[in-house]
């Protein structure tokens, strides 16, 4: 292993220089971290291999090259000792039909021993569901609540969510992203949280992955994200022409009204900008995503 592929066993994932292939889609040289105590929000649009990620990070499918570490353990090949500690949790997933939840929790509890029973029953009150329900008598929602519960309560140092919210109502989703910041209150524990739904991204998440079209394309802390990202809207004197600014990633507009895309804001850029300024906006999440992603598919002539 060289230096510059150095892996650090306390790091609950990391990935060096991960790649895979598929007919018609290549995830490429995935390079990152999560440390514990943290919150990663893994976000790209549909197909751009979160779901291929996660599923090699949970030793679900091995890279072509490249190195994955699990809380220290190596993937795929470890995998067994490395899922003791994760609690992985989607949208798709299901229940055995006609068992009760109160049989999945009896069988979660007897191969995991780090289940919390007083745990599961606060998740019970909580979520408002019953031992004796079955599974099949369980609305979408509740079934993602059940499955949620299921990994809870066993206390894993690893948390991974894969668009866990998909086809949630407004409060549903409040009260997953409620106990996914409760997790984290424990400085040992951490989340992989991958999802499109950046406003849910932006409230749980203390760094964040842009991933697009099988490559990262950016990543960072998102109170860097939005910090450094604005939005300015310029109005220029008669004939004057809009000067050149360093770290300007988009402009629209013409004549004397353009709006500037900026994701290094600098007291520098208005400054040259002087009085032509007319406002300088905030962006949310969702804006810098489309933004960054728009900008590295263009400069790759996708």
């Amino acid at each position: 292993m060289t230096a510059t592929r150095h892996i650090d066993a306390t790091r609950h994932i990391e990935m060096r220089g991960v790649s895979k292939a598929f007919r018609f889609f290549t995830l490429q040289d995935l390079t990152f971290d999560l440390e514990p105590g943290q919150v990663m929000g893994f976000v790209g649009p549909n197909g751009a291999g979160k779901s291929t990620t996660i599923r090699m990070a949970m030793g679900l499918m091995a890279a072509d090259s490249g190195e994955i570490r699990v809380l220290g353990c190596p993937m795929p090949e470890a995998q067994a000792r490395a899922k003791r500690d994760i609690g992985y949790v989607s949208a798709d997933m299901r229940l055995l039909p006609n068992a009760t939840l109160g049989w999945h929790m009896k069988l979660v509890s007897s191969i995991y021993r780090g289940w919390d029973a007083d745990y599961a029953a606060t998740l019970l009150r909580r979520f408002n569901l019953r031992p004796a329900q079955t599974a099949r008598s369980l609305s979408h929602g509740e079934q993602v609540k059940a499955a949620l519960l299921l990994a809870l309560a066993r206390r894993p140092r690893l948390l991974v969510l894969d668009e866990p919210g998909n086809g949630l109502d407004p409060v549903a989703r409040h009260e997953l992203l409620t106990e996914f910041m409760d997790v984290v209150r424990d400085e040992e524990r951490s989340i992989l949280f991958s999802s499109h739904n950046t406003v849910d991204v932006e409230r749980i998440c203390d760094r964040i992955i842009f991933l697009d079209r099988g490559r990262i394309v950016d990543s960072g802390d998102t109170a860097e994200f939005l910090e450094r990202w604005r939005r300015i809207e310029v109005q220029l004197p008669a004939g004057a022409a809009l000067p050149e600014l360093p770290d300007v990633v988009e402009r629209a507009g013409e004549g004397r009204f353009h709006t500037l895309t900026t994701d290094r804001f600098s007291e520098l850029q208005l400054a040259r900008l002087g009085p032509a300024v007319r406002s300088v906006q905030r962006m949310s999440l969702e804006e810098i995503f489309v933004a960054n992603v728009m900008r590295h598919r263009e400069a790759r002539g996708q």
